[in-house]
């Protein structure tokens, strides 16, 4: 029973933070941002634990990988484009997916994580399904992970459209490797606020991001230690 008063607030809440974004479209208002806040503070304050809250708002999670998958639909439309800017498009987030997993090991030493937060934090930039299982596969603790990407996503969707405006931006394939490479799912839900394709960018960046990271982040990761 709780559970599924979980998922039915959980929906009610990002529903009305939708609605206010839309009366009021600032970063601070997103619904990315409000929801977890508001979930945070009313669990807090029912004494909820995280484990009776999940037993429902799970089935929203396993929602994320059909959600990845509707991607497909832009990508289609807007395929001349991608294979006009596929080379930059490539190399642009082969270069940020592995700067992103140095940067991440560089920040655990530097604070001195122990082996097992070092090896959650490495895929933070890369969205969370894909990020669990690498975490996984190279003795990370795949729920930390998860933190740490959510985390990540909403610097990203913060800070980025501070860095499009800041160096004036205007081309839409770098608006989109830019989002979807740094903030995975949550930097393309912004990209898509700027315009369809500079989304349909972000999306495929995101999944080149998730690809490169799966495939270099164990390599890397024995590599440093």
């Amino acid at each position: 029973m709780i559970g599924l008063l979980c998922i039915v607030l959980t929906l009610a809440i990002y529903w009305m933070a939708k609605r206010m974004y839309r009366t009021l479209p600032k970063v601070y208002m997103s619904p990315l941002l409000i929801t977890p806040v508001v979930i945070i503070l009313i669990l807090t304050l029912t004494g909820v634990n995280y484990r009776s809250y999940n037993s429902g708002a799970h089935l929203l999670s396993t929602l994320l990988q059909p959600a990845t998958i509707a991607f497909a639909v832009p990508l289609y439309r807007n395929f001349p484009v991608l294979k006009k800017h596929a080379s930059q498009i490539v190399f642009s987030v082969l270069s940020g997916s592995v700067v992103a997993v140095l940067s991440s090991m560089a920040l655990a030493k530097w604070m001195h994580l122990d082996s097992s937060l070092l090896s959650s934090l490495i895929p933070r930039s890369i969205t969370t399904p894909i990020a669990m299982n690498v975490s996984q596969t190279i003795g990370g603790n795949p729920t930390v992970t998860a933190v740490f990407v959510i985390l990540t996503g909403l610097s990203g969707l913060i800070i980025g459209p501070m860095i499009v405006k800041l160096f004036r931006i205007e081309n839409e394939v770098s608006r989109g490797v830019l989002l979807g490479t740094g903030a995975h799912g949550t930097g393309t839900s912004k990209a898509f606020e700027f315009s369809s394709l500079t989304g349909t960018i972000s999306s495929i960046s995101m999944v080149l991001a998730a690809l490169f990271t799966l495939a270099a982040a164990p390599f890397l990761f024995h590599l440093m230690l």
